[in-house]
């Protein structure tokens, strides 16, 4: 018994030795290499003329070329951070990209189990009776019922197979089919960065528009104040007999107006207030920002030349990846032109007596082979490698796309930075001299030189000018937080790891 346990356990031990070596196989995918793409040296509205200029950003100095972590930290506002907070715990889209990237891992440790055998065992106990025939002389002398007689033809037959089968990756299929996974998983990580980015600059864009409503709320909640005052002062100069009833018919429009325009900024909050709530994972119900104004100043945005945007950008990482993934894809159906050789074992141990099932008498095994080999398809193989190549080129145009749309999201917020530097610096001046003229008029109207009109006319530009400018000042904060999504936020990672570079 033990000389035939060891043989048959020499069997599948040396199936796994051939195994190994047959790993080392050929690989018919070509050899990787990242797709070059168009990378300026500096970016267009990064220059030390423009520097100058603009409120938002900075070159970044040594040991300071990109943002970490939590980056809507920078902005110091403690309700934004807890609110940036909930994303990861509570947001159901980051959850998705999570559980995608899960899901990937899986078919990876899927696809690499291929590498191994195949063990089966199928024990059975089988009790069976088989019937036996009386002799010539006994059915003749008339002894006996029916021809046939009792005898010793029942018996219990133990069985312990096992079977193991496997393919050898000789034409590099299972591993490029693990690499395209493998790369795929990658990919995922780095879509699972890229959701979890947008998710926190869609919180941060919000919460800095609901700040500034309560901003442009208050500034009409003082106007409403004002007007009910000139409303006022008109019905006592009415009547006084001084003005008349359409100075107060007026005075009575323009308040009407801003109490509309109040109402209106409040339906807009609660609209972003319940977006936010659901960014977080909340029921708009059970969500509600406390009300402050947006006092939130600019931030300087650190970041590097335009070849370091390539390794900051989640997005672009996971592009890159999925080229890798379409390129070992060609492998895969190159090695269909091969045959598939499938290597088998079976043994085990057979007997009508548990004492006597490992008995050496009671083993039993085979060794075989078998290749497969397709000898007319009408062009399948051909086509399916063609599509392979396809696609390889597809993900290439996708990587490059994503490169030149990144570079394009930089320059475009970088753009806005520096133009509504200067805007909101004139815009500051046009109130001032909204502000000026309001005065004036408001002299002018008293002394009886203007008629009420101007006044309106005059408290209409500024209030309008007051929310311009608040509303540039949102913009700005805006873009100061799409130009942190567009230089890849506080994301700062390789999706490749050294095992890789080296399959």
């Amino acid at each position: 018994m033990g000389g035939s346990g060891f043989n048959l356990r020499r069997i599948f031990f040396g199936m796994a030795i051939l195994g190994v070596f047959l790993l080392a196989g050929c690989s018919f995918a070509p050899r990787y290499r990242k797709p070059a793409t168009p990378t300026p040296v500096a970016f267009k509205e990064l220059t030390p003329e423009t520097a100058k200029e603009v409120d938002g950003w900075k070159t970044a100095e040594p040991n300071d070329a990109s943002l970490r972590g939590q980056w809507w930290k920078v902005f110091n506002d403690a309700e934004l951070n807890a609110l940036e907070d909930q994303v990861n715990i509570s947001n159901q889209t980051v959850a998705a990209a999570l559980a995608n990237f899960l899901s990937a891992r899986a078919i990876v440790k899927q696809n690499r189990s291929q590498f191994f055998p195949a063990l089966t065992a199928n024990p059975s106990v089988t009790r069976s009776r088989q019937a036996s025939r009386t002799s010539t002389s006994s059915r003749s002398s008339g002894s006996g019922s029916g021809g046939f007689s009792p005898g010793p033809n029942t018996f219990t037959e133990y069985s312990l197979p096992i079977d193991a089968s496997w393919e050898p990756d000789l034409w590099g299929r299972v591993r490029n089919l693990t690499r395209a996974s493998r790369y795929e998983a990658q990919a995922t990580i780095g879509d699972l960065e890229n959701t979890r980015l947008t998710v926190q600059a869609e919180v941060a864009s919000d919460y800095f528009q609901i700040r500034s409503l309560d901003g442009q709320k208050k500034l009409l909640d003082d106007a409403v104040v004002a007007y009910k005052e000139s409303l006022r002062l008109t019905q006592v100069r009415h009547q006084t007999g001084i003005a008349s009833d359409q100075d107060v018919a007026q005075a009575e429009i323009q308040l009407d107006s801003a109490e509309a325009q109040a109402t209106d900024i409040s339906i807009q909050r609660a609209q972003l207030e319940h977006a936010v709530a659901v960014l977080i994972g909340k029921a708009p119900a059970d969500f509600s920002i406390p009300i402050a104004p947006l006092f939130t100043k600019p931030v300087a945005v650190p970041f590097g030349v335009p070849s370091q945007l390539l390794e900051r950008r989640p997005d672009i990482a996971a592009a890159e990846r999925r080229v890798a993934e379409a390129n070992a894809q060609i492998g895969v159906a190159r090695s269909a032109y091969f045959p598939a050789i499938t290597l088998s074992a079976s043994g085990g141990y057979q007997s009508e007596s548990t004492v006597n099932l490992f008995s050496g008498p009671a083993l039993f095994w085979s060794l075989g082979a078998a290749a497969a080999q397709t000898i007319f398809d009408a062009g399948n193989k051909f086509a399916v490698t063609a599509q392979a190549k396809a696609q390889y080129q597809a993900r290439v145009a996708d990587y490059r796309q994503t490169v030149l749309s990144a570079f394009q999201d930089v320059e475009d917020n970088l753009a806005a930075l520096r133009l509504l530097s200067q805007e909101i610096q004139q815009q500051d001046a046009t109130v001032a001299a909204a502000q000026r003229y309001l005065n004036l008029a408001n002299d002018r109207y008293k002394l009886g030189i203007d008629s009420y009109l101007n006044v309106i006319t005059a408290q209409t530009v500024l209030l309008n000018n007051q929310r311009t400018a608040m509303n540039l000042r949102f913009s700005q904060m805006n873009a100061t937080v799409q130009l942190v999504k567009a230089i890849g936020g506080g994301w700062s990672g390789d999706l490749t790891q050294p095992s890789d570079r080296k399959s």
